[in-house]
């Protein structure tokens, strides 16, 4: 990643938005570490990049790449390209990869973006991933009001304590315990985005 691009973004961002951050305290210093966040808008990969010390990766779908300056860009930050319907497997195994070199990988469970402050259903490949590279899992959360974003939006990035591999005690990789795993990350975001803990019973399946 480009420290100049980094730092030029950043400066964008900020006058462009109220932009602030809470929590940096959370964010640890080894690599290869998993960054789970909800998804308001196409500015959020920029958003979660921002706090990093160390080199973020983030897979982003095959069309933003078409335009050659915006690709130049976002790869600068970290992205790479994803076609959709391509196997899941092949992408979770690179995904692995990734954290396995050393790199902090961003993932947005949900897959789609929600048009207000509440997280939508998670997805179970970010407990899959989490399963196979053994990588602890640092919570974020985007919130800003209304459904997009606009000149002097107020954005919050919401920073959450690190949960460790260890916390999620992974045993496998039946559907069962990769749902148990989902949940305790979806949780952890919902918290950070909603201000309060999901209700215990409730599934984000």
């Amino acid at each position: 990643m480009n420290a100049l691009v980094r730092y030029t973004g950043l400066l964008v961002y900020k006058l462009f938005y109220n932009f602030k951050i809470e929590g940096r305290e959370n964010i640890p210093k080894k690599e290869g570490v998993i960054i789970a966040c909800n998804h308001r808008s196409y500015a959020d990969p920029v958003f979660v990049t921002m706090p990093m010390r160390k080199p973020v990766t983030y897979m982003a779908k095959e069309e933003l790449f078409r335009n050659k300056f915006f690709a130049w860009f976002i790869s600068d930050l970290g992205a790479f390209p994803v076609k959709r319907g391509a196997g899941d497997m092949q992408v979770i195994d690179d995904c692995v990869k990734i954290l396995k070199s050393g790199k902090n990988l961003v993932i947005f469970p949900e897959g789609t973006r929600s048009k207000e402050n509440k997280v939508g259903r998670g997805k179970t490949g970010v407990a899959m991933i989490a399963a196979k590279s053994g990588a602890d899992v640092l919570p974020m959360g985007v919130v800003f009001e209304g459904e997009k974003l606009h000149f002097r939006s107020k954005v919050r990035l919401k920073i959450g304590k690190l949960i460790r591999a260890e916390e999620l005690a992974l045993t496998g990789d039946s559907p069962k315990e990769l749902k148990r795993v989902k949940k305790t990350i979806m949780d952890a975001i919902t918290e950070l985005v909603e201000g309060k803990k999901p209700d215990s019973a409730s599934d984000s399946e």
